[in-house]
């Protein structure tokens, strides 16, 4: 691995990433790279991209309302970074019971105006094998597009990267997005592995209870996201109001039970 694609992999991969009072400055090679957090910020679905089959689609064709959506920006020809944060989003995926095409849609976008459809198909037969869910083939494509659709997209999200002509590679963040099933940006979960509980919770939180369990909103109403590790954590206020609910519910149904059988014994005396 060249120096380029080191520093972008070391700095890219921090969770967090730079600390705000931190006063050094930061490599020659990483100056305009991160991600500006839009929570809410619609995706701009009209945009035109080709899939890995050579189809001129939108995003719309993939973001349709009923389903949440797992957006990744990368590239297919980079050496590095993009190869380690797909292959975490796999391994979260391989122990979950969902999948792209089931109950949400995941869509990757190159960043490189230059690379073809042919190329994002041989990337995706790729990582499909890795993932080892044939099903997932119709709900997860690989997108390429112009430059002025990648620009308005990764704008849009936030997401900002630059280009080294020297090293022909680009420097981006280590992030995958996930979108309500209108396409609004619900969450950015960083780093390069990803723990199934927090895709899960991502999916639930961003479906808006369009899937998952009653247990999955409990649990999402007793934990909450925490960007400095990427995660969910316990929300303490949360969970002790909830205790104290249940607390009260269980004493309501012993002393109903218990005054109950007392009106009993006293109506038979």
């Amino acid at each position: 691995m060249n120096a380029f694609a080191l520093a972008v992999v070391l700095a890219a991969t921090a969770v967090p990433a730079v600390s705000a009072d931190r006063t050094e400055p930061l490599p020659k090679e990483l100056e305009g790279v991160g991600v500006d957090e839009k929570l809410d910020a619609q995706v701009p679905l009209d945009l035109e991209f080709t899939d890995d089959l050579g189809r001129k689609v939108t995003l719309r064709d993939f973001v349709r309302g009923d389903k949440p959506v797992v957006l990744t920006l990368n590239y297919y020809r980079c050496p590095m970074l993009c190869t380690l944060v797909l292959n975490g989003y796999i391994e979260g995926l391989k122990a979950l019971d969902w999948y792209p095409g089931g109950e949400f849609t995941s869509v990757t976008v190159s960043i490189d105006p230059r690379e073809l459809p042919t190329l994002a198909r041989a990337k995706k037969q790729n990582y499909l094998e890795e993932y080892g869910k044939p099903l997932a083939d119709r709900g997860w494509p690989f997108l390429v597009g112009s430059a002025e659709s990648v620009k308005r997209l990764t704008d849009a999200v936030g997401f900002r990267y630059t280009y080294d002509a020297q090293a022909d590679q680009y420097a981006h963040a280590a992030v995958i997005l996930v979108l309500t099933p209108e396409g609004r940006v619900s969450k950015y979960l960083y780093g390069v592995k990803f723990e199934p509980a927090t895709l899960r919770l991502a999916l639930v939180e961003a479906s808006e209870g369009r899937i998952g369990s009653a247990l999955d909103q409990l649990i999402l109403y007793c934990y909450h996201y925490d960007p400095s590790t990427g995660t969910y954590a316990p929300a303490a206020l949360k969970i002790m109001r909830f205790g104290a609910i249940l607390t009260t519910l269980v004493l309501a149904v012993v002393l109903g039970s218990f005054w109950a059988r007392e009106f009993r014994r006293r109506s038979v005396a």
